[in-house]
């Protein structure tokens, strides 16, 4: 809902609008402010009123295909943008956001190809080489998406997404050292930031320094906002550190926050595997399921606990849930077929 001087704004813009319908600034002006306001739906009816009688109208026909994204519908999204492009083929911000697009279709050629077209129109612009970096990251191409984002940084020292984002993949090529720096120069910037402190957190668990961790941890779950992930990092954080009780209590609090996640009955059921209590395991591993019953990975884990309990039968049947949920998954085929043939021997065994 808009503030009293938006509102005001608003309708003073309404006003102009409708004394100059054939102005295009006006209806610019006017979905601007609907922008600012989050009402989107009155965004995209302003610009197609534009585009009714000024089909060439370049900032228009952007904006359309920029809120078609925000919905998900690519291919309208895509219309707009290629219209755009026939009208102003020299305009980096329209090959960007089509390099958004395929982004978001898996296809890695074709964005990269639009993304590098954006470059060559705007060489200084640090979200362009972000983009890039998170579609190499996207693809699980490290070292090439850590070196986009040291270029986007290098044009913005202070952008918190690359700063973020290396810090993630520095995590993942196991740098943790620069992952911490990182993570440390945005909560500089950004000190309220909760999923940069836990992120710490977790770099200084995975580095072995306990003590570091549990006080990041702890920082976070004074901050506003959810403790939820909060809880799951730090408990499993003080597993790592062999303080299993604390960590069970840690996902405790987490279920009791939110009730219908199941991360927390996951990754409480497989702790209580690795002990071998695999009675409280399927039944973690059976409430999970219960709030989300079409989890593949779920069964597979019912069946793991079944399997260690030496209860074939019951292992078979969570593998063949898993199967049919997701039949095109090789592995759990290999693993229902391989206790499959266990339990075959196992009957021709007893009855032999």
């Amino acid at each position: 809902m808009a503030d009293k001087n938006l509102k005001k704004q608003i309708d003073e813009a309404v006003l102009a609008m409708a004394k100059e319908p054939k102005n295009p600034e006006r209806y610019h002006e006017l979905s601007e402010l609907y922008l600012m306001d989050e009402n989107y739906d009155k965004v995209m009816s302003v610009l197609e009123s534009l585009l009714a009688f000024k089909p060439d109208d370049e900032r228009a026909l952007i904006g359309m295909g920029t809120m078609w994204y925000y919905e998900k519908d690519y291919r309208k999204s895509l219309q707009y943008f290629n219209r755009a492009l026939d009208i102003n083929p020299k305009n980096y911000l329209t090959y960007f956001n089509m390099g958004n697009v395929f982004a978001e279709w898996k296809n890695f050629q074709k964005s990269l190809f639009y993304y590098n077209r954006a470059i060559d129109l705007n060489s200084q612009n640090a979200e362009i080489y972000n983009a890039i970096a998170l579609l190499y990251q996207d693809f699980e191409e490290y070292v090439e998406a850590k070196a986009y984002y040291e270029k986007a940084l290098s044009l913005d020292p202070k952008n918190l997404t690359a700063l973020i984002d290396m810090g993630n993949v520095c995590f993942k090529l196991c740098d943790y050292e620069t992952a911490l720096d990182l993570f440390k120069r945005v909560f500089a910037l950004n000190p309220d930031c909760k999923p940069v402190a836990i992120c710490i957190g977790n770099t200084y668990t995975i580095m072995g320094k306990k003590k570091e961790a549990y006080n990041w941890f702890e920082r976070a779950l004074l901050m506003p906002e959810d403790n939820y992930k909060a809880y799951i990092c730090y408990a499993m954080a003080l597993s790592e550190f062999e303080e299993y009780d604390i960590a069970l209590g840690m996902y405790g609090k987490a279920m009791e926050l939110q009730p219908k996640n199941t991360t927390a009955y996951v990754l409480l059921a497989n702790l209580h595997s690795n002990f071998n209590h695999l009675n409280e395991a399927l039944r973690l591993y059976k409430e999970a399921l219960q709030i989300d019953k079409n989890n593949p990975e779920i069964y597979m884990l019912l069946g793991n606990a079944h399997y260690l309990k030496g209860e074939l039968e019951s292992a078979l049947g969570a593998y063949k849930s898993a199967m049919n949920i997701a039949p095109e998954n090789d592995e759990y085929k290999l693993i229902y077929f391989q206790v499959l043939d266990e339990y075959s021997d196992k009957v021709h065994k007893a009855v032999a």
